[in-house]
């Protein structure tokens, strides 16, 4: 096994100390445009943050049974070296782009990642408000492990990302020269992402690299000021309701549904979807059905 670092853990301090130095910073120079810090909302975020710790030990054991079995039948190997590791990095953000454009464009895949996007703040904390059931992110990276790239080098690389995406959530840095907001995801970059306005809707997936939403027609620039959360919230602090709501919006669709076709549709199409027969409105679901942005481009019904 590849003797990789801990980059989370070892980055730990880190978050720490930049949460509070933002904290103190709209306290010393408040903006008033600025969504800024709440203390249910930073409680909220934080315990999401604690509670996906103990979840993914949970689905840990599965897909990492998987993961060796794939590793262990491919005669492929890829040696971990600095160069590889790189190269490694490249691959897994080019993979974590179609991951999170996935989970914006399949409902129940979307279901996992809206609790992302629940709060109406956007900081350091909102980093850290991770879902609970992740075990719908690891299929996207099997590619890699086919591919010879040793399980631990792939959890190494997805921490990695994580651990560069927790500056990107702030509202204190503006636009970075050119040369980086060309090639990196930045803070305007990712507060576009986090924007509930329809221009801003599913843009910007990019985790390390924004390339990939150049290349590939999901980038927009930051141009007026982002209104962050959902199309409409969900209004409670309450963790397991935060991490479970699009679940259960999703269950009682299915049940209100009247065909299959439908009921395949509000699990596996995007979120907002209608079937052609419903009257324009609401889904049958009630408020939580609300919580997911409405069908943008890449969201065809």
């Amino acid at each position: 096994m590849p003797n990789l670092p801990d980059v989370v853990l070892w980055s730990v301090p880190a978050f720490v100390l930049l949460t509070v130095v933002e904290m103190v910073s709209h306290r010393l120079r408040p903006d008033e445009d600025a969504a800024g810090y709440g203390a249910k909302d930073t409680a909220t975020s934080l315990t999401m943050g604690l509670g996906s710790l103990a979840f993914d030990l949970l689905w840990k054991v599965p897909i990492v049974a998987v993961y060796t079995a794939v590793y262990e039948l491919t005669p492929l190997r890829v040696p971990v070296l600095w160069w590889t590791v790189l190269l490694m990095l490249l691959a897994q953000d080019f993979l974590y782009y179609w991951s999170h454009r996935g989970h914006h464009v399949v409902r129940v895949l979307w279901a996992c990642h809206v609790v992302h996007h629940s709060s109406r703040k956007f900081n350091f904390t909102t980093a850290l408000r991770q879902p609970w059931t992740t075990w719908t992110v690891w299929p996207f990276y099997l590619p890699m492990v086919a591919l010879g790239v040793h399980p631990a080098a792939v959890a190494f690389c997805s921490s990695t990302n994580l651990v560069y995406q927790f500056w990107v959530h702030t509202e204190r840095v503006g636009k970075l020269p050119r040369p980086f907001e060309y090639a990196l995801n930045t803070p305007s970059h990712h507060r576009v992402h986090h924007a509930s306005q329809g221009g801003y809707l599913d843009r910007n997936f990019g985790g390390i690299l924004i390339v990939w939403d150049r290349l590939f027609g999901s980038f927009v620039a930051e141009t007026e000021r982002p209104v962050y959360g959902l199309t409409k919230d969900i209004d409670t602090y309450n963790p397991l309701r935060v991490a479970t709501h699009e679940y259960a919006a999703i269950a009682r669709d299915v049940r209100a549904a009247t065909t299959w076709r439908e009921r395949a549709g509000r699990v596996f199409r995007g979120p907002g979807w209608q079937p052609a027969s419903a009257p324009p409105g609401p889904s049958t679901s009630g408020d939580d059905a609300s919580t997911t942005p409405q069908l943008t481009q890449g969201r065809a019904a």
